[in-house]
């Protein structure tokens, strides 16, 4: 069976799209919202641009492990996008397609519609990665744990964003 490629969920945050966008690009502020990333170093703080690269620190579980990313894509207030290039224990030293990750703002009637995408980038056969996917998720596809971490993901978001003042 094909596994899905592609994942992605909005949610409407009573918030203005530039203030989204300017936590979104900033890779610092994940940590936040998701419930696997930990962290992440950049070179300049603020929102990133596009060829910028971070890095990210996630866990699992027990499971901790360190990915480099590469901006792709920064338009203000409107798109925000980087690509998994880089896979470690410690340090992203294994150069592999892995994931990418999109966000969009789009202004609607009670604020901004915050849409997350993730794409399977992996160049992996199917039946190979869903065989991973089992062992590393422990029982789903990668598809269905990424819908719920974006689920968790937003949802943390938006309370965050609505709870506080400056929103």
């Amino acid at each position: 069976m094909a596994r899905p490629r592609t994942i992605s969920d909005d949610v409407v945050i009573d918030a203005a799209p530039e203030l989204l966008y300017t936590l979104i690009s900033d890779p610092v502020h994940m940590s936040r919202w998701s419930p696997e990333n930990t962290g992440a170093t950049t070179r300049r703080p603020g929102p990133a641009e596009v060829g910028d690269r971070f890095v990210g620190t996630n866990k699992r579980g027990a499971v901790s492990w360190v990915t480099e990313s590469v901006v792709t894509a920064a338009e203000p207030g409107v798109r925000f996008a980087f690509q998994v290039q880089g896979w470690g224990v410690r340090s992203p030293s294994l150069r592999v397609a892995n994931a990418s990750w999109e966000y969009r703002f789009e202004p609607v009637a009670g604020g901004t519609k915050v849409t997350e995408t993730w794409t399977d980038d992996r160049p992996w056969p199917d039946v190979v990665a869903n065989l991973a996917d089992r062992v590393l998720t422990r029982g789903s596809t990668f598809a269905d744990f990424q819908r719920r971490n974006i689920r968790t993901t937003l949802d943390r978001l938006k309370s965050d964003v609505e709870s506080s003042p400056s929103a």
